[in-house]
C-alpha cells in the first residue's frame, strides 16, 4: 500500500501517457494501491466487468459451505442512528450513509468468495479484504463521464416489490437527494451534466434471496486533455456522495461521531484504466480480515423520514453472499 496522495499522481501519470492502470484509495483517503500492469500482476485478483487478472472465471460453489453472522445489536444500532437524526433534525445534513460491520463466520476462504461472487465489480486483496459490489463510482468513455448512485433497497420477494420501492416516500425523497449531490459532484469537473436516467431497477441474486435496488444515471463532458488529470478528477469526486450524504462535508464530520472508527477500504473506491477509457467501482459488499475475524460492512442512507428499524434490517439484509 502507498499514500493516497502518491496514487493521484501516478494516475495523472499514466492517464497523460495512455499507460493501463489498476488503482484503489480507502475512505479516508490515506491509503491505496497502483500498478501499471493491472492484468499481468497478481498481488491482487480484480474483475471490472469483463476485464479480469483471475486465472479462473466465476462459478458456482462446488460443495455446501456455511454462513452465518453475529449482528450488533438493535440497541447499539439505535445509538448511532439517534447521533444521525439529532444532526439531521438540526439541518446539519438532508441525508447521511450509515454504516455498521457485522461479525460473520464462514468456511471458505477470502479467496473462495472471490472466486464464487457474481458481480460486476470483484476485488481480492490477500490479508485484508474481498468485495463484490454492484456499483459503479464513474466511468469515463471519450470524454463522457457518467455515475450510477444506488439508493433505495428492498426483498423482491415482496409483493409487488418494484412499484412499492418506486412510490415509497422516503426512498423517493432520497434518491432525489443523491443525485443531487452527484449532479453537484460531477459539474465540478465536468459540464453539460444531466439526469440521463432516473431511478430504475437492478435485480442481485443473494444467499440471503432477491433484493431489488434503485439506480440513475447522471453524465456529462470532461475537457479534451481530461487523461493527463484523471487522479485529479476522480479524487475531486471523492468520498463518493452515495456512500457519505449531503452536504458532504458536513455529513462526513457527522458519519464519523455517530461511527466512531475508520471504514479503510470499505466505501473507498477502486478502478481500471486500460489506456482509454476507465471503470470503477465503490467498495461496497465488503468483508475485511482483522486480527483472525471476519467482518462484513453493510450501510444505508438516513433521512428524517426513516425509521430505525427499518434501517436496521437493511443493514442486516444487505449481508450476503451473491452466489
Amino acid at each position: 500500500m502507498i499514500p493516497a496522495i502518491e496514487v493521484k499522481q501516478l494516475m495523472n501519470e499514466a492517464g497523460k501517457a495512455g499507460c493501463p492502470f489498476l488503482f484503489g484509495v480507502d475512505y479516508e483517503q490515506e491509503e491505496g494501491f497502483f500498478y501499471r500492469m493491472p492484468i499481468a500482476q497478481q498481488e491482487v485478483l480484480w474483475q471490472i466487468g469483463g476485464v479480469t487478472n483471475a486465472a479462473y472465471p466465476v462459478v458456482l460453489p462446488d460443495r455446501d459451505f456455511s454462513f452465518s453472522r453475529k449482528p450488533l445489536t438493535y440497541e447499539a444500532y439505535e445509538q448511532k442512528f439517534g447521533i444521525i437524526r439529532q444532526g439531521l433534525l438540526r439541518g446539519d445534513s438532508f441525508l447521511a450513509n450509515l454504516t455498521e460491520r457485522t461479525e460473520v463466520t464462514t468456511d471458505l476462504s477470502l479467496a473462495d468468495i472471490f472466486r464464487y461472487s457474481r458481480a460486476r465489480y470483484r476485488l481480492w486483496v490477500p490479508g485484508r479484504f474481498v468485495c463484490f459490489s454492484p456499483e459503479t463510482f464513474v466511468r469515463i468513455q471519450e470524454g463522457r463521464i457518467a455515475s450510477y448512485p444506488m439508493k433505495g433497497t428492498i426483498d423482491a420477494s415482496i409483493p409487488d416489490a418494484e412499484r412499492v420501492i418506486l412510490e415509497d416516500y422516503k426512498e423517493t425523497s432520497e434518491h432525489y437527494t443523491i443525485v443531487d449531490l452527484i449532479r453537484n459532484d460531477l459539474s465540478m469537473v465536468a459540464t453539460d451534466v444531466q439526469v440521463e436516467r432516473f431511478r430504475y431497477i437492478d435485480r442481485l441474486e443473494t444467499t440471503n434471496g432477491a433484493i431489488l435496488q434503485v439506480s440513475s444515471e447522471i453524465a456529462g463532458r470532461l475537457p479534451e486533455d481530461y487523461p493527463a488529470y484523471l487522479g485529479d478528477i476522480l479524487f475531486r469526486m471523492l468520498p463518493a456522495g452515495s456512500i457519505s450524504g449531503a452536504p458532504k462535508e458536513a455529513t462526513v464530520k457527522m458519519i464519523g461521531k455517530a461511527e466512531k472508527e475508520k471504514r479503510g477500504f470499505y466505501t473507498g473506491v477502486f478502478g481500471y484504466f486500460d489506456g482509454r477509457d476507465l471503470d470503477s467501482a465503490v467498495l461496497i459488499r465488503f468483508i475485511e480480515e482483522r486480527e483472525g475475524r471476519r467482518y462484513f460492512h453493510s450501510g444505508g442512507g438516513i433521512t428524517v423520514n426513516s425509521r430505525c428499524e427499518d434501517e436496521y434490517r437493511e443493514v442486516l439484509q444487505k449481508v450476503y453472499l451473491p452466489f
